[in-house]
């Protein structure tokens, strides 16, 4: 099963740093892995400042590995919706205080994982941190290369009627490509939201199409319980989530009427939030 997002997964597995002796949390690290576990359990009115106050308890601990896996964890879910640009920024702020740390203690010799969160925040969701160095250029770098290819895909899949959709053949409508599974909290939240904004955009244009890697006797039922309006396609072979390089879910890219990627989410968007980006292709 693959993570929400990769830090996620390896912060709760604790591999950022491939240790092969079991971690030992501190009395001032423990608590705070704990409420990074519990994060998602934390109502959405409060959870800004929730993360607001463990990013700042994160940069005030001592240079450690277990500090970068808890800064790099708690990015990871940072943007699971609107929590507030402040509360990135301080995440971001940590995280980037986390990797300057390690890099000094270790040489340069870090893993590229959290150098990618860290330049996804920068790029994606605008922050600003000071945190020069030739492994977050070259995550930057990476990004705008997957940026660039995911201009270019394309990809004809059969949704769960039986209809084949093709991206570059809806030349003319908004399209709105979100990749989900039904094992991801944070997709199944943003899915009633989707449909609403289905409902109210389609007859202006608007596509959503659904991508999920798992099989249909998984994704059906399911889909038939929630009643979700917009098409569901099915992608178990995974050759379209390869050629947008997803490897966290949820995520979502916005084409305009001409084909061309205007806006994307790196995670979890609320419906204000993606009614910002409906409005980067002309949708109101």
């Amino acid at each position: 099963m693959r993570s929400f997002r990769l830090s996620a997964g390896l912060l709760l597995a604790g591999l950022i740093f491939a240790q092969k002796t079991q971690i030992v949390w501190s009395a001032e690290e423990k608590p705070l892995l704990d409420k990074i576990r519990t994060l998602r359990q934390v109502p959405d009115e409060t959870r800004g400042a929730v993360t607001r106050e463990l990013a700042a308890k994160i940069r005030d601990l001592p240079s450690s590995a277990n500090k970068l896996n808890l800064a790099s964890g708690l990015a990871s879910l940072s943007t699971e919706g609107d929590f507030g640009h402040d509360a990135l920024q301080s995440v971001a702020e940590a995280l980037a205080a986390a990797l300057r740390e390690q890099q000094m203690a270790s040489n340069g010799s870090m893993p590229e994982s959290p150098w990618v969160e860290l330049a996804s925040l920068i790029r994606y969701e605008h922050v600003r941190v000071s945190a020069e160095s030739p492994l977050l250029t070259a995550a930057m770098a990476r990004l705008q290369a997957d940026d660039q290819q995911r201009r270019q895909a394309d990809f004809t899949l059969t949704d769960l009627h039986g209809k084949a959709w093709t991206l570059k053949q809806l030349k003319g409508k908004v399209v709105l490509v979100n990749f989900w599974a039904t094992w991801c909290p944070p997709c199944r939240k943003e899915m009633p939201d989707l449909d609403a904004l289905y409902s109210r955009f389609k007859a202006q244009g608007l596509v959503i199409l659904a991508i999920s890697d798992e099989e249909d006797a998984k994704v059906r039922p399911f889909i038939e319980e929630k009643k979700i309006g917009y098409p569901i396609l099915l992608d178990p072979g995974r050759k379209v989530n390869q050629a947008f390089v997803i490897d966290g879910i949820p995520k979502s890219f916005v084409f305009d009427r001409e084909g061309k990627l205007v806006s994307q989410s790196i995670d979890m968007r609320t419906r204000g939030q993606f009614l910002e980006m409906l409005a980067a292709a002309g949708l109101r």
